[in-house]
């Protein structure tokens, strides 16, 4: 059982800082600042200004947060789409 349970909250990232700090405005209005966690640095997840993130907080600092989850969303995929083939197969 952990010292104390983590808070998680739904927010929108509104502004990507230096050092890989975000700046997160939550559901419920509140803007903290946030940085990505080791999981999503060590598998290069990128997360732009406007991406829908969950945030995990300590119930202490209630101003600061670690982005656990970036949600996928409905656009197309990144890279554009697929290329067509310039070259004749053998």
């Amino acid at each position: 059982m952990a010292k104390e349970e983590l808070l998680e909250f739904d927010g929108t990232v509104v502004e990507v800082l230096p050092d890989g700090n975000y700046r997160v405005k939550l559901d419920n209005d509140h803007v903290i600042l946030a940085y990505a966690a080791g999981k999503m640095k060590k598998n290069r997840i990128r997360t732009i200004a406007g991406d829908r993130v969950v945030v995990e907080m300590s119930p202490y600092d209630l101003d600061r947060g670690r982005i656990n989850f970036r949600q996928k969303t409905a656009g197309p995929a990144p890279g554009g789409p697929p290329r067509s083939q310039n070259f004749r197969r053998r």
